[in-house]
């Protein structure tokens, strides 16, 4: 095999403070590689900006200007971390052999891709990236992360353990993943379905370089939450149980009440009618929470809203272009270029 066209794919949401860093960090290791002849020298870094609100653009832009590696993808608005990162793989794609997607904060350990390029060498397709431990999280993080990979494995989800987003793709596997249509996509379910030659490395994490994480708890929980109900019907099917036995208990105590009375012993109970009504009530609003999930899932598909819309694309200026859209994308680079000098 011929040395591979690389393209690095970093998703980026208000990264100013770290960005240098890892700009500095992924351009000499893509140097180290090409010396090395593992990788071709068009190989290339794609930064995603994610509609940031602080200089995170501007700091890719003007690298792009100095380091003929550095290219980017700026979205017009913030569409989260999963939507950015395919809409950096689907750019990068047309351009490259193989695709390394990271996070920006370089946690995940950047020598792991030296392995991960070998393994695309001895014909493997899929590298998945997979964590030796977690002592780099906290206690509450790392006891609800593992759970999270129980209940999805119990739930019939083929997701990897310790596996997050550090992977690497061919462009074969890249192109299959563009097939999957729904807007919904969560990547570390849906890109063991691929099937392809798939293999792992095992690397340990490190603390953040810089900045604050952009996955406070809220948002771990609204990804749990999407990566649940995007694979399976469990929840649904759990709150169906749940309402089947609660049924066949109501049939046996309104027995032994009905029994009670004939003999005479009944008494009036306003604990037990109050916990009856508030426990029922519970059991259905949580019900109604599943089922409302699933429903706005729905009408978020049925809509067939882009995943992301392209604002500035440095990366695939960087090759012939023929159409109108590019044309325009050429200009508004130039008026921020324009813009930057000012």
């Amino acid at each position: 095999m011929s040395d591979p066209i690389l393209t690095i794919v970093v998703p980026c949401f208000n990264e100013e403070e770290v960005l240098p860093i890892t700009i500095n960090e992924l351009t000499r290791l893509l140097t180290e590689l090409e010396q090395e002849m593992l990788i071709s020298p068009n190989s290339k870094i794609l930064f995603v900006d994610d509609g940031s609100k602080d200089h995170t653009w501007d700091i890719i832009y003007q690298s792009g200007l100095n380091n003929r590696r550095v290219k980017g993808l700026k979205l017009s608005t913030n569409v989260g971390h999963q939507q950015a990162l395919l809409a950096g793989l689907f750019s990068a794609k047309e351009h490259s052999d193989c695709i390394v997607s990271i996070d920006a904060d370089l946690q995940d350990d950047i020598r792991a891709i030296r392995e991960f390029i070998k393994k695309f060498h001895d014909g493997f397709e899929v590298v998945l990236g997979v964590r030796n431990e977690r002592k780099t999280d906290t206690f509450f993080k790392k006891h609800t992360a593992q759970g999270f990979y129980k209940l999805m494995k119990k739930m019939g989800v083929n997701i990897v353990y310790n596996h997050a987003d550090f992977r690497l793709m061919s462009r074969r596997a890249v192109e299959k993943l563009e097939n999957f249509g729904e807007i919904n996509l969560f990547l570390r379910g849906i890109v063991p379905l691929i099937g392809f030659n798939t293999t792992h490395v095992y690397y340990n994490r490190k603390e953040r370089l810089a900045g604050e994480t952009k996955y406070p708890l809220k948002k771990m929980l609204s990804f749990a939450l999407d990566g649940i109900t995007s694979f399976s019907v469990t929840p649904i099917r759990f709150v169906s149980l749940v309402g089947f036995v609660s049924f066949l208990v109501s049939l046996i105590f309104g027995g032994y009440f009905i029994l009670l009375k004939f003999t005479g012993n009944t008494t009036t109970g306003w604990t037990s009618l109050i916990t009856s009504i508030w426990l029922i009530g519970g059991l259905q609003l949580i019900a109604i929470g599943f089922i409302g999930e699933y429903i706005g899932k729905i009408y978020k598909e049925t809509k067939r809203r882009p995943r992301y819309i392209v604002d500035i694309d440095t990366f695939n200026l960087a090759y012939p272009v023929l159409s109108d859209e590019n044309d325009e994308s050429i200009l508004r680079l130039e008026q921020a270029n324009m813009v930057g000098q000012e």
